[in-house]
C-alpha cells in the first residue's frame, strides 16, 4: 500500500486547510485510514481516523470540534478539514492506513496501522 498526502502549507492562525491523503497499491475491502500529526521534539498524536467501508470515526481529544476528516471510496482517498488553526497545531501530518478491524481505542494507536505515507507539513503563524 502506498500513501500519498497532500495539501500542508503555511496559514496564518485562524485559517483552515484541507489535507488528502489517497491510498494505492492493492485491492481495498474493509479498511481505516488515519492522520497522525508530529510537532518537534514531541510524540506523534492521533488526529482522526475514518473507517472507509461503513462510516465510523473517530478523533483525537484535542480536536474539539475544529477538524473533520471524510473520504471518497472510490478515490480511496480521505481529507482532513482543518478550521481554526492555532499555532499549536504545527506539525507533520501523517495519514497512515490498516487492514485490521479497529475500534476507537485501537484506531488511535500508531503501531495498529501498517502503512504511513511520507507526511505533509502544516506550520500555523501567529
Amino acid at each position: 500500500v502506498q500513501l500519498q498526502a497532500s495539501g500542508g502549507g503555511l496559514v496564518q492562525a485562524g485559517d483552515s486547510l484541507r489535507l488528502a491523503c489517497t491510498a494505492s497499491g492493492r485491492a481495498f475491502n474493509n479498511y481505516i485510514m488515519a492522520w497522525f500529526r508530529q510537532a518537534p521534539g514531541k510524540e506523534r498524536e492521533f488526529v482522526a481516523a475514518i473507517k472507509m467501508s461503513g462510516g465510523s470515526i473517530y478523533y483525537g481529544d484535542f480536536v474539539k470540534g475544529r477538524f473533520t476528516i471524510s473520504k471518497d471510496r472510490a478515490k480511496n482517498t480521505m481529507y482532513l478539514q482543518m478550521s481554526f488553526l492555532k499555532p499549536e497545531d504545527t506539525a507533520e501530518y501523517y495519514c497512515a492506513w490498516t487492514g485490521r478491524g479497529l475500534i476507537s481505542s485501537t484506531a488511535r494507536l500508531a503501531h495498529m496501522h501498517d502503512y504511513w505515507g511520507q507526511g505533509t507539513l502544516v506550520t500555523v503563524s501567529s
